[in-house]
């Protein structure tokens, strides 16, 4: 089933100059991209993005991370996107991550793991919906 997603290339991944290569796997993965910008979070938007985490230890150096810098938010579409999405990435950690996901390929730690991606449907609709309006993203 075609299904959108939302993967972002975290500021890790913009300073490594990898947003070509990100979206090269994709592609190559039979996925296109149908909306993408370049943005910066502040502090209030990141922690409205990860509020689901607001509880967790992480979530302050996790705000800390993705205001650190430009981001590269991008809605997926395809079959099976949002699995696709997450196999390409590889697990958060990239050191359990398997060969040849971006995670194992380019990431340095759980925390600057290069990219994101929706893990549902749920969270996909609110994550693009987050990033992008509806006139930025072309009707199906």
């Amino acid at each position: 089933m075609s299904e959108r997603t939302l993967s972002i290339v975290k500021p890790d991944g913009v300073e490594k100059n990898l947003v070509g290569e990100v979206i090269r796997r994709f592609e190559k993965a039979g996925l296109r991209v149908v909306a993408l910008k370049m943005t910066r979070l502040d502090e209030r938007g990141a922690a409205g993005f990860y509020a689901v985490h607001r509880e967790r230890p992480f979530f302050g150096s996790l705000v800390a991370f993705m205001t650190s810098g430009p981001i590269v938010p991008m809605v997926i579409e395809g079959e099976g996107a949002i699995g696709k999405v997450r196999q390409l990435m590889g697990a958060t950690d990239p050191a359990k991550a398997e060969s040849g996901t971006l995670r194992r390929d380019f990431a340095d730690s759980v925390e600057r793991n290069i990219v994101h991606g929706s893990d549902g449907p749920d969270t996909a609709r609110f994550e693009i919906g987050y990033f992008f309006s509806a006139l930025e993203i072309p009707p199906r």
